[in-house]
């Protein structure tokens, strides 16, 4: 049965750990090599694939990555929004230490000197290379990516990348729009070609220049899809007849729905064809006709995605790397595709917090291939960690726990530990993963400028911000406690409640009632601030 795994945030430690524990696991009498690294990060990708169960979504060379990995079923993201949930896994600290609640501001000048993952593996003797969106671009990652700290080399962007949000899909009438809906005949795009097959093609020529380098390599590939807009060759489209694109089961604003939970998905109303609608700000549905569009659109980008991603596995195999690289893949947080009546991510529900999250690990998650054989062979869409502190593979000495606070420590994580779903011996003696309650927690969070929606309610700006909603998901439920914020402060007031909701996951799996209200539930309630409160940066009562 695959493990349930709670935290997006401790992905890092998983990689530094396997490569560590993989020394150990060795035969003596075999002369081991460090593992190289393939980190795969992808824009706004919610589980809608095969290996998670989807049954319409066509996935099939991620779902072949699944079959040869580890794969977690329950692992969330700690903000619902790009630039602070990469800033948090990537430094393995919550948002509430990285200070970075938007895109706003560097956390090396705004919070802490936070050592990053790629960061700890270049000091460690790696080649570190990045292609694509890994960290979000602007003032969150000094306009550099975190260059020279992250990466051994400039980091790559796709020249076309520069079209993304520009008037490039061609409508109904004939001209060109900056649509939501952009399915495109690549032949009519700007430069001919689009971000992420530049980055597939980036990826592969720097994995075939490793080939001649005496050093492991770490790569970090981020794939811009299915972010928004969608554009995305348009023979995608073909794959999802509109006749079999369902509805959200839960396409209508929960009864009970606090007003501060809900986002009136700002983004998606900027977009030509969706203003064209003209819909009602906040609440307004989308016509049913158009909702199936939007569906449709992020199957289509997803399954687009699926064989940029099955083309640098397959290279990888051609280029006799598999049997020596751990691959890492997940997606910084999901997407809302109108379950609540939302849209878009910027929530503390399942739906926007969840991910998917892989580890391939040669020998260990699958057998090492046989010679001549693929691991990854490219399959077309159309055709149907350890605590102990010694070296290990790498090298690398798995980063330490961050005491509380942590704004003076370079390398410290505040993620828990998975390696225990690796089945390495070890970790028997680690006392963090028995007995431990904590363990089994995901901690999310979402920042809102007011208690009703309004136009910054999806992305405030750290000055305007007045309320967080802090967010827990344990096996049973989805409990979260909005309170109020000082961002000058960086402070939570718990005792300041302005709204609160408490899901029970078995009765109630799509988290459309609440029963914060319930008198049944109040003692769990007190029992959920304990956890959230301890867990808590600074927060005050």
């Amino acid at each position: 049965m695959p493990p349930s795994g709670w935290c997006l945030l401790c992905f890092g430690l998983v990689l530094s750990s396997v490569c560590a524990s993989a020394e150990s696991a060795a035969p003596s009498n075999l002369t081991t090599v460090p593992l190289n690294v393939l980190l795969i990060i992808v824009d706004d990708l919610r589980p809608s694939l095969g290996c998670y169960g989807d049954k319409l979504v066509r996935s099939p060379n991620i779902d072949q990555l699944a079959s040869h990995s580890l794969l977690f079923q329950n692992a969330f993201a700690q903000q619902a929004v790009c630039a602070p949930s990469r800033v948090s896994f990537l430094t393995g600290r919550r948002p509430d230490t990285t200070r970075l609640y938007d895109f706003n501001s560097y956390w090396r000048v705004h919070a802490g000197n936070f050592s990053t993952l790629p960061q700890y593996f270049k000091e460690n003797g790696y080649v570190t290379m990045s292609v694509g969106k890994v960290f979000h671009p602007g003032i969150s990652s000094n306009y550099s990516d975190d260059s020279p700290y992250s990466w051994s080399i400039p980091p790559y962007h796709p020249s076309s990348e520069k079209y993304e949000n520009t008037k490039t899909c061609r409508g109904p009438d004939g001209e060109l729009h900056a649509n939501l809906l952009c399915p495109v005949d690549i032949a009519d795009v700007p430069e001919g070609t689009l971000p992420d097959k530049q980055s597939t093609e980036q990826a592969i020529r720097l994995l075939e220049k490793t080939k001649t380098s005496t050093r492991p390599f770490f790569l970090a590939v981020g794939y811009h899809k299915p972010h928004i807009p969608f554009r995305y060759p348009k023979e995608f489209q073909k794959l999802y007849p509109l006749e079999n694109i369902t509805l959200a089961p839960d396409p209508e604003v929960p009864a009970g729905l606090p007003p501060v939970a809900y986002n009136p998905w700002m983004d998606i109303r900027q977009r030509e064809d969706v203003q064209a609608l003209n819909l009602s700000v906040p609440y307004g549905p989308i016509p049913v006709d158009f909702q199936r569009k939007i569906r449709q659109s992020y199957f289509a980008s997803i399954s687009y995605l699926d064989t940029q991603v099955g083309h640098l596995l397959s290279a990888l195999d051609d280029l006799q790397l598999a049997n020596s690289t751990i691959i890492a893949f997940a997606s910084d947080h999901g997407w809302a595709l109108g379950e609540h009546g939302e849209w878009a991510k910027y929530s503390n529900f399942d739906i926007t917090t969840r991910v998917p999250l892989m580890f391939y690990v040669p020998g260990r998650t699958a057998p090492l291939p046989e010679a001549g054989e693929k691991l990854f062979p490219y399959i077309d869409p159309f055709n149907s960690v350890l605590e102990l502190m010694e070296p290990g593979l790498a090298g690398l000495h798995v980063p330490p726990r961050c005491p509380v606070p942590s704004f003076h420590i370079e390398l410290c994580r505040e993620g828990q530990n998975l390696m225990k779903h690796f089945q390495v011996e070890d970790v028997e003696g680690d006392p963090h993963l028995h007995g431990n309650p904590r363990e089994s927690i995901a901690y999310s969070q979402y920042p809102r400028p007011a208690d009703s929606p309004q136009w910054n309610s999806d992305k405030p700006s750290l000055k305007d911000i007045k309320v967080m909603g802090y967010s827990i998901r344990t096996i049973d439920y989805r409990y979260t406690v909005w309170v109020g914020f000082s961002p000058h402060e960086f402070l939570a007031n718990f005792s300041d409640v302005h709204a609160g909701e408490l899901y029970f996951v078995d009765s109630d799996p799509l988290q459309d009632h609440n029963m914060y209200n319930d008198s049944q539930g109040k003692d769990l309630l007190r029992a959920f601030d304990a956890i959230i409160l301890a867990n808590h940066r600074g927060g005050h009562i």
